[in-house]
């Protein structure tokens, strides 16, 4: 099976570094998120992504080419292939 043709899941936790209005960050990456088409669940301290695998990794990259030039974060993640998600 190759990239694109599986699902996967990722938590992503976001954390932006020395910035007083840290929430404008979060909530601009909360905004990729949605506009992604992916399904996702939103948590106190992290969200949920699934979907295509292909997808899944282009959003970490939308998120991180969109964010680097924003300050200085910390984005955790965690990526699946055994997500419970229907290929």
């Amino acid at each position: 099976m190759r990239l694109g043709e599986s699902m996967a899941a990722c938590q992503i936790a976001f954390a932006p570094i020395g910035t007083p209005d840290y929430l404008d960050g979060i909530r601009q990456v909360l905004r990729i998120i949605k506009d992604s088409g992916l399904e996702y669940d939103i948590g106190d301290l992290s969200t949920v992504v699934k979907g295509d695998d292909r997808k899944v990794l282009e959003l970490i990259e939308t998120i991180y080419l969109s964010m680097k030039d924003r300050g200085a974060f910390i984005m955790d993640i965690r990526l699946s292939n055994r997500c419970g998600c229907e290929s």
